[in-house]
């Protein structure tokens, strides 16, 4: 798989990861303290070196969002071990994408997540056709396939 393919993919799939977590949007969490009124001169020290109190600090909002979305533990949980898995360059890649599909419109992200459902069928040689047909089309055009395919999405998943 090339770069562009691994960047594209890895783009579409934190585009699909932060629209269910947009999906399932848990109520506002309560606020955190606010942090102290001088900033530290030495760096945050590792995971095994942080206070307790700092620790919770940290993973409140998971707690929070584990608790509120029982739905969308089995989900979270695969998530995370993925990210465990990935290299830091992954990891920055994912994270790039993320922050690209949380400032796409409503239909930029509605084409985005139909086609990476479409690119997740295909071998590479078809991602490949699909990613230059993509590129050749008119908006119009685009919002035709979209349409076409996210129709095909909703059959594929009422049976």
């Amino acid at each position: 798989m090339n770069k562009r393919t691994r960047l594209l993919l890895t783009l579409l799939l934190a585009g699909a990861s932060g629209v269910a977590c947009a999906q399932a949007a848990p109520p506002p969490r309560p606020s955190l303290p606010p942090p102290p009124p001088t900033a530290p001169a030495a760096p945050m020290p590792d995971w095994d070196h942080l206070t307790a109190q700092q620790r919770e600090v940290m993973i409140a909002s998971m707690r929070q969002r584990w608790n509120d979305a029982p739905d969308q533990r089995e989900r979270m949980y695969r998530h995370a071990q993925r990210w465990q898995s990935m290299t830091p360059e992954q990891r920055r890649q994912a994270a790039d994408g993320m922050r690209r599909f949380e400032r796409m419109s409503p239909q930029q992200r509605r084409q985005a997540q139909v086609l990476f459902e479409e690119m997740r069928r295909l071998d590479p040689a078809q991602r490949d056709e699909l990613r230059q047909r993509w590129q050749k089309m008119t908006p119009a055009q685009r919002d035709a396939w979209v349409d076409a395919h996210d129709d095909k999405r909703d059959r594929d998943r009422d049976h």
